[in-house]
């Protein structure tokens, strides 16, 4: 097979023209061998184990919109079968199920390689403390890989997968995007289930995504983005499909008098000719003070938030505290001077900064950032490994904090050749919106996708008019007169039209009630039948409530349906099925509700 380009669309054409997965699953590999970096995944699994899952896939199925593509994900996040080390070997243990996320991957088809090094706990902005030794920058092996996401950072930089899960606390799924010229989408926090993770701060970090385009994040950001109600820290958060801003945003950019670049004035001109690329887009410019957002920055490696990484290790840091890295030990082990009422005083100070940021905040739609101020060798790190680390989250540790969502973007290269990125940033919700903006600033100049030779090539255009609403595809009691329904019109949701699923998908009356629920439980191609759906418009500003009233085991899903085009809906967790009635050969809930009445 000739070299494919490691892109969604790509690989869905060539399967389209005849390439099987089998090829493609070799490539990866053949990838992996010519890139000849052992320290980019801690766990590969073998080629034979891939192919095994590859035969389980069936024939090319294009309404599973990962279906064929591979990927890879950080070693703190489970996959069953295969050990999970957070890069520390004396911590590792044996997952028995896929975190969460990883098998809604899996679900839509996508084929998974194995699981990358990483910043010991995910501590760290650099990619270099591991003691399986450092993964390569994929563009520049004199800089630092970035971290704490590193291996799939450079995964995706090499072009061996299209697709990478990392993590983001601090900035662990922006900086790497940033040194190894790709994408890296930083979703609202509680969209992605936390299922499965080993956390560093549980409360304000999220699974990460990185791709060479944005399409191809935010297309593997649509499948993971369902929420999961056994997460505590997950929210139903709306994953629309893209389209074109019905008005030119005004966007936030640093004031001159606040910027940082430390030094780096190339960095600088790089920046602000980005900028002028979302002025040339009809953008607003609007200088604003960064210092509220500096000051809040700086509580990520203060009082709570420490100790709340010492929470995960601290049964191995008493046991055998020469397991952890000496860097990470260190900044983590400064919890153990910090008593719970300092963990209170760091949360009041941080609503306090918060309130002073809002000022800074008013008036724009999102904000333009440089993704890193300044390059940093691994040379540097070795002389000092914590200056240069800091330095990398100037822009990116108080994106959590402040429940912003994220995307770094590519943008031309740096006059010397390094790569340019920004990251736009947002509030809680709008994913869409900067995934939007990113999508533009990543089609200017001539770029090329991570360390590849392979060009970049713009999508077709976005359809016009900006989403103000979920599609939401419903089979049970919220269907039109029936007992529920009244909790979609309350919300002034709008019928659309009646529909059915693919033959994929089995179809139970769950247990329990009144009022009686149904369960939808995507199978294999050809082993359902279609099922009566009804599709409604929500305003996306009462998506939230609508959904935090659904109770488990169902969730927001993809849905595929009848002609092979996709809609958000409920599934159910197949578990559930187990003491339920399956109704699939009605095909219909409606009918079964007049069977019991019958």
């Amino acid at each position: 097979m000739t070299d494919l380009r490691m892109t969604i669309p790509d690989i869905h054409a060539a399967y389209a023209a005849g390439v099987s997965p089998q090829d493609v699953v070799a490539q990866v590999f053949d990838r992996i061998a010519a890139v000849g970096d052992p320290n980019i995944f801690i766990t590969l699994r073998t080629q034979n184990d891939v192919l095994a899952d590859v035969a389980d896939l069936g024939d090319f199925d294009a309404g599973k919109s990962l279906w064929g593509i591979p990927f890879v994900v950080k070693d703190n996040i489970d996959v069953a079968g295969y050990e999970t080390t957070a890069a520390c070997p004396a911590y590792a243990y044996t997952a028995k199920t896929d975190a969460f996320v990883v098998a809604q991957l899996r679900a839509a088809g996508a084929i998974l390689i194995g699981k990358t090094n990483l910043d010991q706990f995910a501590t760290g902005l650099v990619g270099v403390r591991t003691p399986y030794g450092a993964p390569l920058n994929a563009v520049d092996p004199e800089i630092v890989p970035g971290g704490s996401s590193g291996g799939s950072g450079v995964a995706v930089g090499h072009g061996i997968v299209p697709l990478s899960l990392g993590t983001d606390t601090a900035g662990s799924g922006r900086v790497p995007a940033a040194l190894n010229n790709i994408v890296g989408l930083k979703p609202t926090l509680g969209a992605l289930s936390a299922s499965g993770v080993v956390p560093a701060c549980r409360s304000i970090e999220t699974i990460s995504i990185f791709a060479l385009t944005v399409g191809d994040a935010y297309a593997a950001y649509q499948v993971c983005c369902a929420y999961d109600p056994a997460d505590a820290f997950a929210r139903p958060i709306a994953a629309p499909a893209l389209t074109a801003a019905s008005a030119p945003p005004v966007i936030g950019i640093p004031s001159p008098d606040t910027i940082e670049f430390m030094g780096d004035a190339v960095q600088s001109a790089s920046f602000y000719a980005a900028v002028d690329l979302l002025r040339a887009e009809g953008a607003t410019i609007q200088e604003i003070d960064f210092k509220p957002l500096y000051d809040v920055a700086h509580m990520l490696y203060e009082g709570a938030w420490v100790a709340e990484r010492y929470t995960v290790i601290e049964d191995l840091l008493k046991s055998d505290p020469q397991a952890i890295h000496p860097v990470t030990r260190q900044i983590i082990c400064k919890a153990e001077d910090l008593s719970a009422a300092d963990a209170f005083r760091g949360i009041y100070r941080l609503k306090e900064l918060a309130r002073a940021a809002e000022p800074s905040l008013a008036g724009v739609d999102m904000l333009c950032v440089p993704t890193i101020p300044r390059f940093h060798t691994v040379a540097e790190l070795e002389a000092d490994p914590v200056t240069p680390n800091s330095n990398f989250g100037t822009y990116t540790n108080f994106v959590n904090l402040l429940d912003m969502c994220g995307i770094a973007v590519p943008v031309p290269a740096r006059s010397d050749g390094r790569p340019g990125s920004v990251t736009m940033l947002a509030a809680a919700g709008k994913d869409a919106e900067i995934a939007v903006m990113a999508r533009s600033l990543e089609a200017a100049g001539q770029r090329k996708l991570g360390a590849t030779s392979w060009a970049y090539t713009p999508p077709p255009a976005l359809p016009q008019g900006a989403a103000t609403t979920l599609r939401l595809a419903v089979c049970g009691a919220h269907m039109a007169g029936l007992p529920l329904n009244h909790q979609l019109t309350d919300r002034d949701a709008v019928f659309v039209k009646k529909a059915q699923t693919s033959d994929a998908y089995r179809f139970y009356a769950l247990a329990g009630g009144p009022p009686a629920r149904p369960g939808l439980v995507r199978g294999a191609a050809g082993s359902g039948a279609p099922i009566a759906l009804e599709l409604w418009d929500v305003p996306l500003a009462h998506v939230g409530s609508f959904l935090g009233g659904i109770p488990a085991p169902l969730g927001l899903g993809t849905i595929v349906m009848e002609d092979g085009s996709q809609v958000q809906g409920f599934m159910c967790e197949a578990i559930a099925t187990a003491d339920a009635k399956d109704i699939t050969e009605m095909g219909d809930w409606r009918r079964y509700v007049a069977s019991l009445a019958g």
